[in-house]
């Protein structure tokens, strides 16, 4: 794990609050100069610690959609079904998350789609991308009561 200092903590939870924050504003926030605060969040990029910059997008005022949680079981689970369950993951854009997890099911998914239908489509093909039975528990999202990707940073570190 890489080592950082508060004024890096700072940087983080400024830009994760807000990426779009130019250096200037970044700066003046966090109390460093600008060319020293570029440096930082240069580093912090190089460590890959900073992956990435994204817009968070309003699904609903773009179009309908459903979301779905779904539970995924394998029975007889294999590193071959594992691996090629995951490659199907990794190459199905309706599907935004997935997890190994402990406990009753072996994967947890985060699924979107434009109607049932297609949801539908997404998972028999899911299905099909392992020679093991699958089990599936679909879980529609009704309403979308907190959705953060900001890190409670504060607490973690």
């Amino acid at each position: 794990m890489e080592q950082i200092d508060s004024t890096d903590l700072r940087i983080l939870s400024a830009l994760q609050h807000n990426a779009k924050i130019t250096n200037r504003e970044l700066a003046a926030q966090v109390h460093l100069s600008q060319s020293s605060c570029l440096t930082r969040v240069r580093k912090l990029e190089q460590a890959k610690i900073i992956t990435a910059y994204h817009a968070r997008l309003d699904l609903n005022k773009l179009c309908r959609f459903v979301k779905c949680l779904v539970t995924v079981s394998i029975s007889g689970q294999t590193k071959e079904d594992s691996a090629a369950f995951q490659a199907h993951v990794e190459s199905t854009p309706e599907i935004l998350e997935c997890y190994t997890v402990s406990g009753a099911f072996d994967f947890l998914l985060k699924v979107v789609a434009p109607d049932m239908k297609s949801y539908l489509e997404v998972t028999d093909e899911l299905i099909q991308a392992v020679d093991s039975q699958i089990t599936l528990n679909t879980h529609v999202v009704m309403e979308e009561v907190k959705a953060s990707r900001e890190y409670p940073l504060g607490s973690l570190l």
